[in-house]
């Protein structure tokens, strides 16, 4: 690499080490037993993990990634770096849908995988219900999470990260 790149890559942030996969956290709602089995996993297979975040979380590692507090900011940050092959763990539907359309496995902070084949019906579903809440109807929270919610999410993780560079679409 010449002078004129590293400076370039040095300007743009770039940090990235194309050799190694990644796990991509969206952080702002991401809990933490999850977030720290991402993390322990990714030391333990040799993964990037890298976490995207607005300035209200206080967030450490080599490859945090802070934007600003505007809506969709991280969602977006999320699926531009997101490549094929990655594992991006999100509660958000809207981001699942966009991600997978890049080839990456999703999964929910519970150990949920999202697939190409039921994300329409889960946006349509998710948007019936919206609609029913603007029209005066309530609906039920999602539940307390619990340490086996941490341990499924870490066992689902975990069957992902060890099937690198096989098929992700055979379960």
């Amino acid at each position: 690499m010449n002078e004129r790149e590293t400076q370039h890559k040095r300007q743009s942030g770039s940090r990235e080490d194309h050799s190694r996969p990644r796990i991509i956290i969206d952080a702002d709602a991401c809990p933490r037993g999850a977030m720290l089995a991402a993390r322990e996993l990714c030391q333990k297979y040799n993964w990037h993990c890298w976490t995207v975040a607005n300035p209200n979380h206080q967030l450490d590692g080599d490859h945090h990634v802070m934007v600003c507090s505007r809506p969709q900011e991280a969602d977006m940050k999320i699926a531009n770096l997101t490549r094929s092959g990655d594992i991006v763990v999100t509660a958000d539907l809207g981001l699942a849908a966009l991600v997978l359309g890049r080839g990456a496995i999703v999964l929910s902070p519970s150990g949920y995988r999202f697939r190409e084949e039921t994300i329409d019906v889960m946006l349509e579903e998710r948007y019936l219900h919206a609609k029913h809440r603007r029209s005066g109807g309530r609906s039920r929270g999602p539940s307390p999470r619990t340490k086996d919610d941490d341990l499924r999410f870490a066992h689902e993780l975990e069957k992902w990260v060890s099937r690198a560079g096989r098929d992700p679409y055979t379960d």
